[in-house]
């Protein structure tokens, strides 16, 4: 989807269409979750904190999130791709990979399947989509982002080799900033200069991960569509506009946090055994602390204890706290997703 939770809400507030927009908070420690194609334009990014935002483009517009609204909607799209295939593994809520060699329809193009649907994502939803199409899972994704918004890409077997070799490293789906410095200080700018180096050389250079480069410049991907991913914990957490520095004021944002998570829990019928938080301190060292029963966890009053007591017993190594998250993992049903993202409780920076 094409600045997925930004479309959603310029297509639900007419006001907003056209303007620089930005889904989350924009105090002082408020996070961009996603950004309009209009702000993009002033170098504006998801992750990016609010404040620095507003530096870039002054006239940004702040919009709370709607996870409930984006999960919905999220919903309806996956029905569509349901329609071609059952083979669709969900990335999150805006993006898929979809294996539709064989698929419902009987059509034999990847291409012409595509189109259907995005042109029924925008019937439907009035949102627009990108979509890569390709031979294995690495090249569909780094096609995808290629003719955005609301475009298409191709890339052929005939096409892959000379596509990836001048492909610059930056663009390849993995790669990170760390990553892309590392390569630049040995020479190594696009898919054509990584290779020419051998696998002994890249796994030198790169550990276990050099495995992998070597193999994704050569277009070899083999991993299969995989609809069957696993649900390994369930959580919520809350990044907060002023510091906490004291026990009441952690309790008092635990205790909402940890129900958010009770509910879900309840309402897909799906108890952890081991309780886990989560804190951040200003100057972004973390620690967590975990907590297992023998049995699941099917009170609310059993999780929040054990979250305060989590809480109680890491309190001399806490100092000024600007994030609190609760999970619980060892889930009784680690089962199939369902293709929605667990709809948490994110606050990206209070107002």
């Amino acid at each position: 989807m094409d600045a997925f939770y930004a479309s959603v809400e310029q297509r639900d507030h007419p006001e907003l269409r056209g303007k620089p927009i930005a889904v989350g908070g924009g105090g002082r420690r408020g996070v961009v979750a996603a950004a309009s194609y209009e702000a993009r334009k002033f170098g504006i990014r998801s992750a990016m904190p609010g404040f620095k935002a507003k530096e870039l483009c002054p006239h940004l517009i702040f919009v709370k999130s709607r996870f409930s609204v984006y999960g919905d909607i999220s919903q309806q799209i996956r029905t569509i791709f349901l329609d071609y295939t059952d083979l669709v593994e969900p990335l999150s809520l805006d993006e898929a990979f979809l294996d539709v060699t064989e698929n419902k329809k009987g059509i034999n193009s990847g291409t012409l399947i595509a189109q259907e649907i995005r042109k029924r994502i925008l019937e439907t939803t009035q949102l627009t989509a990108s979509a890569g199409v390709s031979f294995n899972k690495f090249l569909a994704k780094i096609a995808s982002d290629i003719n955005k918004p609301n475009g298409i890409k191709v890339i052929t077997p005939n096409d892959a080799e000379v596509f990836l070799n001048e492909l610059p490293i930056e663009k390849f789906f993995g790669v990170g900033k760390v990553t892309a410095k590392k390569m630049h200080r040995l020479g190594l700018y696009t898919g054509g200069d990584i290779k020419k180096l051998s696998k002994i050389e890249l796994g030198r250079h790169f550990g276990k991960v050099g495995q992998h480069f070597y193999r994704i410049v050569r277009a070899i991907d083999d991993r299969p569509v995989n609809p069957n991913r696993i649900r390994k914990s369930i959580g919520a957490e809350r990044t907060f506009s002023e510091d906490l520095t004291t026990f009441e004021q952690m309790k008092e944002k635990l205790l909402p946090i940890t129900q958010t998570v009770f509910d879900y829990m309840q309402k897909k019928q799906n108890h952890g055994r081991t309780a886990t938080l989560k804190i951040k301190m200003t100057d972004f060292r973390q620690i967590t602390r975990s907590k297992s029963f023998t049995s699941e966890i099917r009170k609310l009053a059993v999780l929040q204890q054990a979250v305060l007591e989590l809480l109680e017993n890491t309190w001399d190594d806490i100092e000024a706290v600007r994030l609190l998250g609760v999970s619980v993992s060892n889930l009784e049903n680690e089962k199939q997703i369902d293709g929605i993202q667990l709809k948490l409780d994110l606050d990206f920076g209070e107002e």
